[in-house]
């Protein structure tokens, strides 16, 4: 077999090249999946545990953000929905009027009722368990953790 000519070897080291200078924004970018948006940023989170999943709780205001901080398996977002409305109303108190998103990031308009959202009252912990999740609706059961 004939060997590399120079042409083969310079675009193979030209290859290598790229994917090196390239392999470290990449990584950088993938450090930030857990950021919150700009319209959150500055506004300290509230970790929060329901059904299995970890969410960080943003509140601004009439509205709000969860991420989703756990690592699960191809989570679809009739499963993740109701975990991250019931994070987002132990951590704000209010009810949740309307969720967009997805299964990593959800963001809420709260129904505080006449007044502003009351303040959260922290550290608090709860422990949730999902039932019936599969049709897309379900209920929770929570409980606080001492």
């Amino acid at each position: 077999m004939p060997s590399p000519g120079p042409k083969s070897l310079l675009t193979t080291r030209c290859a290598n090249w790229a994917m090196r200078i390239l392999l470290f924004p990449m990584l950088a970018l993938l450090a930030g999946c857990d950021t919150p948006s700009p319209a959150f940023r500055g506004i300290p989170a509230h970790r929060i545990s329901v059904g299995g999943s970890d969410f960080d709780i943003r509140i601004k205001g009439l509205r709000a953000e969860a991420i989703r901080t756990n690592a699960q398996w191809a989570p679809r977002m009739a499963a993740i929905a109701p975990q991250g409305v019931a994070a987002i109303e132990a951590v704000s108190g209010c009810r949740v009027a309307k969720l967009t998103g997805d299964q990593a990031m959800m963001r809420a308009r709260l129904d505080c009722g006449d007044g502003p959202p009351p303040a959260p009252r922290f550290p608090l912990e709860l422990e949730c368990e999902a039932y019936e999740v599969d049709t897309g609706y379900g209920a929770l059961e929570c409980r606080p953790v001492p």
